[in-house]
């Protein structure tokens, strides 16, 4: 093979074969052919090193060492760059493949001569070769026209505007045909199988830092991202200690050592990386906002809180002080407060919350003008208001269960964990746009973004869930229900005891079951809607008709009634767009909704439906979850302003209402409470020393406080309790466990123009 010396890899212009290549413009002449082809600067890169060592295989670690030095890339990019320059010189219809050889499992050869050239003589034209061979239309110089013909000039004047609409309508749809013709980027599914061979399995996005098989969760990164702090367990496997490690592999730390009786959770970089806030948990119930020095030691308390759930808090930008949601307990406040950490003072943002509104995770953006929060976030959604405090905008409207979110680092975007059907998942919303995007990543949530950086931490779990009936008398006999190896949960038996419905995603998709439990091969799939995962289903008092909040195919919400023996299911013409919970009562015709008007707030609404369009009898704000107690004729539900049980008449009179407890059911477990046919009101909840507990909400002597399992979690979204109060219908996990992952966020999409000016300007295909 003719060769030539590596000092032509120095030279500006290069014969490659039977092409000429331009390596400060990137331009590549084949014979033949009119239009100039230009390449990628890592696609110059990948040539400039096969020509320094041409006949000799460069191996593909060479090819990242000086093509992509300090980064991390994969095999797709090199394939891309590589698959470039093949087309670049591909003459005739034939391929390139003739250039550039593939050594299996090594690298690449440059398989023809080179030589240095001079500059070639004919030079295409700028315009022909950006545009794919078609000159740029111009706009025509001003035409000059006596002023005595002003007639004539406007008329002059249309045809010149109408041309030169004409042409720019030409041009976009130039522009829109390229877009749509070119070749779009290798997925991980593409880059699996490279040149006819399979190469491996696609590569996650992500890769998970610890492989404890235990509980790693509330990732925070540090501002460089180079560290991550979490939430680990200690040596005996008991979690509530921080720990901090690199963002690789390595063994982590403890940031400082556990305290006996208390646990350590929610830690959070200061934007100088010098420090972490962390809440610390005493088993008592008391509570502190600590900071330690990054490295360990130094500790100090911010301040005081107790050990109500949802306490939430992030620092401000100048990490001079923490920004705080809403507080409950004896430090109690509603709404959201920034503290000064020298003086210890507080300062309360002059913005709109109501007395059932709970803002939580509040966060300031990078640039500090803004200050985004979720409120109510059991079934809430994204706010936005200026950092000293003002109007309000809603960012989302989905009333949908928020797990965690964090800025991007550029302040345009945000990344937001969501629960959707039996799991929970990562988005990217565009600020200005309100766009947003799902990130392709399943079971993650509470994302933590780099400062400085694109790096992305989130919680990674991936747990089963199956259904267990569980008798109280002896709790250590409980047995499955309905072998699965999907996830199980919102189980809901009927008055009769005897039918029986959940919501699973055992057939590869969310959707209702029903079965009769005397029979368990009687079990079969609800056809015809998607369950809302929010709230679970409600029986009629005869066990014969369901009430379930589902979508239809557009994806609108529907308050659907069905007859599960039957298989027959219709959508009710209920009087409101956004309904999140239908409820049967004592009489047929009248309806309970949990339903959320146009202003995001959210009401329970008694209806009769024997009417058209429905009447309304009487309403309750701010209720998150209600159920139909029919031995006291009473209906009982759940607030977002406050955890607690309340209690009100079947005719909803204001007279009639009272709380039932003041401290259960917790505002993030506020759907794990259920009653029985006599009226009894069970909580189920997990503690330190019971992974699922029963206990009662109303005090009475007969029903002390049971543990149904010491290992299992429950699910957090439902339960129910056999009639006759024997047994409980629940959703325990088979396996669980969470890890932290960590990927480097994707480029946010840029805009349309930009997309194809990108597309003529440097990928002339």
């Amino acid at each position: 093979m003719n060769t030539s010396a590596p000092a032509n890899a120095d030279a500006d212009v290069l014969r490659v074969g039977q092409c000429t290549v331009t390596m400060s413009s990137r331009e590549v002449q084949v014979p033949g052919v009119r239009r100039v082809r230009r390449l990628t600067p890592k696609a110059v890169g990948v040539l400039r090193l096969l020509v320094a060592h041409q006949g000799r295989v460069v191996t593909r670690e060479e090819l990242f060492a000086e093509v992509w030095p300090d980064t991390a890339p994969t095999n797709d990019v090199l394939t891309q760059a590589v698959t470039q320059l093949r087309k670049a010189f591909a003459q005739d219809g034939e391929p390139g493949n003739g250039y550039i050889e593939t050594i299996a499992k090594t690298g690449y050869r440059l398989l023809v001569p080179v030589t240095a050239a001079e500059p070639s003589p004919v030079a295409a034209d700028p315009d022909t070769a950006l545009t794919g061979g078609e000159a740029t239309p111009s706009v025509a110089d001003p035409v000059t026209v006596p002023p005595r013909h002003h007639g004539r000039w406007r008329h002059i004047r249309r045809f010149v505007y109408l041309g030169i609409g004409l042409c720019m309508l030409v041009a976009l749809l130039v522009m829109a045909a390229v877009l749509v013709q070119r070749q779009a980027p290798r997925s991980a599914l593409d880059a699996a199988v490279d040149d006819g061979r399979v190469v491996g399995s696609p590569q996650r996005p992500y890769r998970l830092i610890t492989a404890t098989g235990g509980f790693e969760t509330y990732p925070s990164l540090s501002p460089d991202g180079s560290q991550v702090a979490y939430e680990g367990s200690d040596a005996d496997g008991e979690g509530g200690v921080i720990k901090v490690q690199t963002s690789g592999n390595a063994p982590s730390r403890n940031l400082i050592e556990p305290v006996a009786g208390a646990l350590d959770r929610f830690p959070t970089w200061s934007p100088d990386g010098r420090e972490i806030a962390f809440a610390r948990f005493h088993h008592d119930g008391g509570c502190q906002v600590l900071i330690a020095a990054a490295t360990g030691g130094n500790l100090r308390q911010a301040a005081r809180c107790d050990g109500t759930e949802l306490l939430s808090f992030d620092w401000t930008p100048d990490g001079r002080g923490l920004v705080f949601g809403s507080m409950v307990g004896r430090y109690a406040h509603r709404g959201i407060r920034v503290l000064d950490l020298a003086s210890g003072n507080w300062r309360v943002p002059a913005y709109n919350v109501g007395g059932d509104d709970f803002d939580y995770a509040p966060r300031f953006s990078p640039d500090g003008r803004w200050l985004v929060f979720v409120r109510n976030p059991q079934l809430g959604d994204l706010w936005m208001m200026p950092a000293e405090g003002g109007p309000l905008q809603p960012l989302t409207d989905d009333a949908a269960e928020i797990r965690g979110w964090a800025w991007r680092g550029d302040g345009r975007a945000i990344v937001f964990g969501r629960r959707v059907d039996s799991e929970v998942r990562l988005y990217q919303l565009e600020i200005q746009s309100r766009q947003i995007r799902d990130l392709g990543l399943d079971d993650a949530q509470w994302p933590s973004i780099a400062r400085r950086t694109d790096s992305l931490a989130f919680v990674r779990r991936k747990a089963q869930f199956g259904l267990f009936e569980v008798p109280l008398a002896a709790p250590e006999q409980a047995k499955r229900l309905f072998a699965s190896g999907g996830r199980d949960s919102q189980p809901v038996i009927a008055p009769d005891g005897q039918h029986f419905v959940f919501a699973s995603d055992r057939s590869g998709s969310y959707a209702l079951w029903w079965a009769d439990l005397r029979r368990p091969d009687s079990l079969r799939l609800v056809q015809g809607l998607r369950p809302d995962a929010r709230q679970a289903p409600d029986w009629s008092a005869d066990s014969r008709q369901l009430l379930v909040v589902g979508r239809d195919d557009h994806g609108v919400a529907r308050v659907y009634e069905i007859s599960p023996r039957d298989e027959q299911a219709s959508a009710l013409a209920v009087p409101v767009s956004r309904p999140i919970q239908a409820l049967y009562t004592d009489n047929p015709q009248h309806l309970l909704l949990v339903e959320r008007d146009d202003q995001l707030q959210t009401r329970l609404a008694l209806y009769d439906r024997s009417e058209r369009p429905w009447r309304l009898l009487g309403s309750v704000k701010g209720v998150s979850q209600a159920r139909f107690d029919r031995h006291g004729r009473r209906v009982l539900f759940s607030r977002f302003g406050a955890s607690g049980l309340w209690s009100i008449d079947s005719a909803l009179a204001p007279s009639s209402l009272r709380q039932v407890s003041a401290e259960a059911p917790g505002r993030w477990r506020y759907r794990n409470w259920s009653s029985d046919a006599g009226g009894k009101v069970v909580y189920l909840d997990s503690t330190f020393a019971c992974a699922s507990r029963l206990s009662t909400l109303e005090s009475r002597r007969d029903t002390a406080a049971r543990c149904l399992d010491v290992d299992r979690l429950p699910t957090g979204n439902g339960f129910s309790i056999s009639p006759d109060g024997a047994a409980v219908y629940a959703s325990l996990a088979v396996s669980d466990g969470a890890g932290i992952g960590l990927m480097a966020l994707p480029a946010a999409p840029p805009s349309l123009f930009s997309v194809m000016g990108n597309v003529l300007i440097q990928k002339e295909k």
